[in-house]
């Protein structure tokens, strides 16, 4: 099976974390993290920097990686990593999704997230919790 490795930016402002629709292909609607696929020779982390640019016109800084998910689409592996990210610069500009939500913790489940997505949301809602217990 083909894999396709990914890196998606999972942007926090305060108790809110950024999602987007996808306007485009096969998983035309659905919800997931922006990001995309690393160029040759680039680290996760520039890959995140270059395509969060190219998708939202803005500048960010990447964290800690949250999880690397491992999924089996019907034709394709997807490994994916996760970061935290924050907005370092610029206004979100969507120049490849349909659509975008700021979420907070109990808004979570309240979008169609693509299949890869759905295990990763719930365990960023237990750290989004967490975090509000400290």
């Amino acid at each position: 099976m083909n894999i396709v490795k990914v890196v998606a930016a999972v942007i926090r402002e305060k108790d809110k974390i950024f999602a987007t629709q996808r306007g485009y292909g096969a998983f035309e609607g659905g919800w997931e993290f922006p990001g995309g696929k690393p160029e040759e020779g680039e680290t996760a982390q520039e890959a995140l920097v270059r395509e969060i640019k190219e998708e939202l016109d803005i500048e960010i800084a990447v964290g800690e990686l949250i999880d690397t998910v491992e999924y089996d689409y019907p034709t394709f592996h997807l490994s994916m990593q996760c970061f935290w990210c924050e907005v370092v610069s610029g206004t979100l500009t969507l120049k490849e999704h349909k659509a975008a939500k700021w979420l907070g913790e109990d808004e979570l489940q309240a979008v169609e997230w693509l299949p890869a997505d759905v295990n990763l949301v719930k365990k960023i809602g237990r750290l989004m919790r967490g975090e509000h217990k400290k």
